[in-house]
């Protein structure tokens, strides 16, 4: 088994899209995380506050420069993530094919690497 990050990736748009019927939103995603759970493929969700109450730190420069958000040159912003636990990336793909996303939204599948696989710094 490998652990499988799904990052909900939306614009202005689709974010406009979610809230205009949150009620459902929420109830499509519960029910999604019920079916992760049964699956028994459920590590972790969350999902993200508004961009606008966010700052960005940037490291462009000499020191680090904060940012308030909303982030105008950002075309994509990252709203949240299911953390699962599948045998294949196949897998963690199909589902991320039934995450309940406004239509504008993207779902981005990356693996999260075992620790034995992060290189170590001897001390």
């Amino acid at each position: 088994m490998s652990k499988y990050m799904l990052i909900m990736r939306g614009t202005d748009e689709s974010n406009a899209a979610m809230m205009a019927d949150i009620d459902e939103m929420i109830a499509r995603s519960r029910q999604f995380i019920e079916d992760l759970f049964k699956a028994g493929v459920y590590v972790a969700a969350e999902g993200l506050d508004d961009p606008g109450k966010g700052v960005v730190v940037d490291f462009s420069g000499e020191a680090p420069v904060v940012t308030d958000g909303p982030y105008g040159e950002t075309k994509e912003l990252f709203g949240g993530f299911f953390l699962l636990d599948v045998a294949s990336k196949e897998e963690a793909v199909e589902w991320a094919k039934r995450v309940p996303a406004p239509r504008g939204a993207k779902v981005e599948v990356r693996r999260v690497p075992e620790s034995d696989e992060v290189p170590q710094v001897d001390q």
